[in-house]
This record gives C-alpha cells, sequence and structure tokens, in this order.
C-alpha cells in the first residue's frame, strides 16, 4: 500500500471515530430540561400566545424579563426554540422561581 492511500484510511478512518464524539458535544449543549412541560403549564403548550396579560409565548415572559435575557421583539412571535435559549438564560440569572407556579415541571 502506497502513503497516498495508508493517508487517504487514516483520515477516513478518524472522521469515523470523531463524527459521533461532535454529536455527544452537541447533545451536551442541549436544553437543560423540559420546556415543554412549563409551557404545557404554563399557556396550556401554545409557543406563540398573546392572552393580553402582559406575559407572552409559551414560558410567559414578561418584555423586560425577555430583553434582559438576550430576546428580542416579543415572546409570543418567537420560534419555540428562541424561546427555550431565552429561558435558559433566565433560568442562569434568576433561577427556578422565574417561573414559580410551573418551573418544577422543568425537571420533570
Amino acid at each position: 500500500m502506497n502513503i497516498t492511500k495508508l493517508a487517504a484510511r487514516t483520515a477516513i478512518a478518524g472522521a469515523l471515530i470523531i463524527a459521533p464524539a461532535a454529536g455527544i458535544v452537541a447533545t451536551a449543549n442541549a436544553a437543560s430540561g423540559n420546556w415543554d412541560a412549563v409551557a404545557q403549564c404554563e399557556s396550556g403548550g401554545n409557543w406563540g400566545i398573546n392572552t393580553g396579560n402582559g406575559y407572552y409565548g409559551g414560558l410567559q415572559f414578561s418584555p423586560s424579563t425577555w430583553q434582559a435575557n438576550g430576546g428580542t421583539g416579543m415572546p409570543h412571535t418567537a420560534t419555540r426554540e428562541e424561546q427555550i435559549r431565552v429561558a435558559e438564560n433566565t433560568l442562569a440569572s434568576q433561577g427556578i422561581g422565574a417561573w414559580p407556579s410551573c418551573g418544577s415541571r422543568l425537571y420533570s
């Protein structure tokens, strides 16, 4: 076997080893809990809800909390994923008490 073929096979083998490890890293950055359960409790699971009560989106953000934790625009117009990203920031800055009635469902 010549050097070129050996190098190519080594590169392919390395890619096969590294690719699954990359998936592990991505999983480690996933959301910290069951945000769908919190949203179900807060808003009936409606990520686009705006009832006029001053809280918006599936996780019922106030505009000030939304903006303070990295949200732009209004929560109820953001994607589920964006709401969860801002919720992760809110969890880090305020703790589970940011959702006093429903926060415990995050770990269900």
